[in-house]
């Protein structure tokens, strides 16, 4: 029989990346939805006739019993949080419920129904925050500087926790920066590319920015989810940092963006401190030796490749949207 993957989060880029990987090994693939009156399956949408779509919640630990009952998942991957780190500021409760509490229930469910399903939590760079060394890995220490980082530590910390408790292979990838044409809108990176493909169609003649110094460790999603398939193949469970070991201002992704369709980024962009945390992470790079030397794994994509890949998807979509009278 294929094996089963069951993956939380389905509907979002990591999802879609990671949903066509595990399609194209062979897998049948069950993707959870929350019931929404508004669906947006547009990442997912070549794949709708390839995977079955279930709907379940991480704040409802019945919904995911059933589910996992229902369908009897080998692996279980967990991409589903509240992931906007400026919103958390926000929806600091909503964040913690799912983000955080949200694992724990999935992990119980697994518990209870089959405990030997394979466990991916997606723990990210954020938990870092307030770097205590550079570059981090799996050892640093964290410190967060968000509600969305803080329900992050609580979600890799309860994975092992049930994983030293009950014997479960629960692992976790502490991935940094991973971008890409499927990036959420509200994303900086995401928000970058689009803002430039609207400049350069001359739909808008501004960007409106925060805090462009910080330095992050970007990457490709669709390397990342690699890194996630090879976690979970592992003879023992573990946590491995996901990263390229470079670190890149948010400044220089705007140049090289904007650089892309031959304009000049400060002509265009404008800084303001609505768009400021309230508690800044000033650098993330991560050390991922780790999961090159025991996963042999390693990006395929690097930062240049990735800022140019953005900008054209951006820019064709917007350009056939502004043909088609949709903007």
């Amino acid at each position: 029989m294929a094996p089963r993957a069951l993956i939380t989060g389905i509907t979002g880029q990591d999802g879609s990346y990671l949903a066509e990987l595990l399609l194209d090994k062979g897998y049948e693939v069950v993707g959870v939805v929350r019931r929404t009156s508004t669906p947006n399956f547009e990442r997912i949408q070549h794949l709708r006739e390839r995977i079955t779509l279930v709907g379940a919640d991480l704040t409802d630990q019945t919904s995911l019993i059933n589910v996992i009952t229902q369908h009897r998942p080998t692996e279980v991957y967990n991409l589903a949080a509240q992931s906007f780190v400026y919103e958390s500021f926000a929806q600091p409760v909503i964040t913690g419920d799912a983000t955080a509490l949200g694992v724990t229930r999935l992990l119980d469910a697994i518990r209870i129904v089959d405990p030997s399903i394979r466990f991916y939590q997606a723990s990210s760079s954020e938990m870092f925050g307030k770097v205590h060394e550079t570059p981090q890995r799996e050892t640093t220490p964290f410190h967060p500087r968000s509600p969305y980082g803080v329900a992050k530590v609580y979600g890799h910390w309860i994975t092992v926790n049930y994983r030293e408790s009950y014997d479960l292979h629960a692992s976790s990838g502490i991935l940094f920066n991973h971008e890409g044409p499927r990036r959420g809108l509200e994303f900086a990176t995401r928000k970058i590319t689009n803002g430039v493909a609207r400049i350069h169609h001359e739909i808008d003649k501004e960007l409106v920015m925060g805090n462009l110094n910080s330095k992050r460790d970007y990457g490709f999603a669709g390397d990342y989810v690699e890194a996630m398939y090879l976690i979970v193949q592992q003879d023992e469970p573990g946590d491995y940092v996901v990263a390229t070991g470079e670190t890149h201002e948010i400044k220089e992704f705007c140049e090289l963006a904007f650089a892309r369709v031959g304009l000049n980024w400060e002509d265009h962009v404008r800084i303001s401190e609505e768009f400021f945390r309230p508690a800044e992470v000033d650098i993330l790079i991560g050390d991922a030796t780790l999961a090159r030397t025991k996963l042999g794994w390693t990006p395929k994509v690097d930062f240049e490749e990735l800022v140019a890949m953005m900008v054209d998807a951006d820019v064709d979509r917007i350009g056939a949207m502004n043909a088609a009278g949709l903007l």
